[in-house]
C-alpha cells in the first residue's frame, strides 16, 4: 500500500528530484489520559513501562511516510533502523537521509551508502559515545567536519509530521494486545499518508 501511495504521490509529482528523508519515532498512549494527569493522580505507582513505539521514515518535503516499523518501547531507537530504510528504499530513490543521535552508528551510515546507494547521510553522533574525540570509522568522521552537516536542521520535518498525526488522529490507540497495536500503528501511518495525498 505504501508503494501505491508513492505511486500516485509521483503523478501528482510531489516526490522531488533529490529526495530527502528522515527518520526518527515517537511513542503513542495507551490509555486516554495523559502522562502528566496520571503522575498527578497517582504519582509514580501510575507511570507505565511499556507503550507501542512507531518508527517511520519521513519525505521531509510532503510528511509522507515511505516507511514504518511498530514495536514496543522503551528500545533503542536503532534496532529499527535497517528494516524501516530497506522498506523506505524500496519505495523511493533517496538521495540524503537526516537521523537524530539515536541513530548514530557507523553500521548505520554504510546500510545507506553501499545497500541503498544514497549520496549523503547527515546522522549526528551521539555525545554519549565518549573516547576518542575523533571517530575511527570514516562515515561517523565526516559528521565532525560542518558542510557535511548541512541540510541537518530539516530533520525537524519528521518531528513536525508525527505532531501533525497525532493531532488529527489522536495520540492513544483503541487497541489493547500488543499485536493489535501494531496493526492499528500501520493503519496510522496508511490514514495518514491519505490525507496528505487527498489535501
Amino acid at each position: 500500500m505504501l508503494a501505491a501511495v508513492f505511486q500516485r504521490a509521483r503523478q501528482l509529482k510531489l516526490i522531488d528530484r533529490k529526495p530527502e528523508a528522515a527518520i526518527d519515532s515517537t511513542g503513542l498512549e495507551v490509555r486516554h489520559r495523559s502522562r502528566h494527569y496520571a503522575w498527578r493522580a497517582g504519582g509514580n505507582r501510575l507511570i507505565w513501562t511499556s507503550w507501542p513505539k512507531l518508527t517511520v521514515v519521513c519525505h521531509t518535503r510532503t510528511h509522507l511516510w515511505a516507511a514504518a516499523v511498530a514495536s514496543q518501547g522503551p528500545s533503542q531507537d536503532s534496532g529499527q533502523f535497517p528494516e524501516a530504510m530497506y522498506q523506505a528504499g524500496t519505495n523511493v530513490r533517496w538521495d540524503r537521509l537526516l537521523a537524530d543521535a539515536g541513530y548514530d552508528g557507523e553500521l548505520n551510515h554504510r546500510f545507506c551508502h553501499e545497500v541503498l546507494g544514497m549520496r549523503s547521510t547527515v546522522i549526528a553522533l551521539n555525545p554519549r559515545n565518549r573516547g576518542r574525540k575523533w571517530p575511527k570509522t570514516p562515515y561517523r568522521r565526516r559528521m565532525k567536519h560542518p558542510p557535511n552537516r548541512q541540510g541537518y536542521g530539516q530533520r525537524w520535518q519528521v518531528e513536525s509530521s508525527f505532531s501533525r498525526n497525532k493531532r488529527l488522529l489522536g495520540c492513544c490507540l483503541r487497541a489493547r494486545r500488543p499485536e493489535s497495536q501494531q496493526r492499528e500503528c500501520l493503519l496510522r501511518v496508511l490514514t495518514h499518508n491519505l490525507m496528505i495525498l487527498r489535501r
